[in-house]
């Protein structure tokens, strides 16, 4: 069965960079991070959640993969990206990054951004992420996420960090 257009210009992006036969569309959904960790039968913490911001005064799309158990920190996310942060409405979801909220990839975006990655991700193989619309998903490893993404590894997550006393990698 072939692939839904979104999902099919994920998995040329990926084909492309020679990831090709990654993409996967899946019968139930997988638009949050628990409802693609039930469909996949992954733990939560495997989910790669893209998360689309603009900058406050800017206007730049800022977008933050995160791991799906992990909350992200939007005063660490505007002390990063140098300016407070907004969270955008859909429209500007999709024209900046040519895909609909919970379907939106980490790769392959109509407009170049500011990319920052859950530095979580890089603790766990393998990592689920959506791949165009909120019924599909690619798999591949965080050292793959970030080289294909170009982000910058970072602790944007609320809360505990990695090593420290009563954080969980689950």
């Amino acid at each position: 069965m072939p692939l839904a257009p979104s999902a099919q210009k994920v998995e040329d992006w990926l084909a492309a960079r020679g990831l090709g036969g990654r993409v996967i569309e899946m019968p139930a959904t997988t638009r949050t991070s628990e409802e693609a960790a039930a469909a996949i039968g992954c733990e939560v913490a495997q989910i790669a959640k893209s998360l689309l911001f603009r900058g406050r005064d800017s206007g730049r799309p800022v977008l933050v993969i995160a791991s799906g158990a992990n909350r992200v920190d939007e005063t660490k996310l505007a002390r990063l990206v140098g300016e407070r942060i907004a969270r955008p409405d859909a429209d500007y979801v999709r024209s900046t990054t040519g895909y609909v909220i919970g379907g939106v990839p980490p790769v392959g975006h109509d407009e170049s951004m500011t990319t920052l990655i859950d530095a979580d991700l890089l603790l766990l193989d393998p990592i689920w992420a959506a791949a165009g619309t909120p019924f599909a998903v690619f798999r591949l490893t965080g050292n793959e996420l970030a080289a294909l993404s170009g982000g910058q590894v970072v602790d944007v997550k609320k809360g505990a960090t990695p090593g420290a006393p009563g954080h969980s990698q689950t």
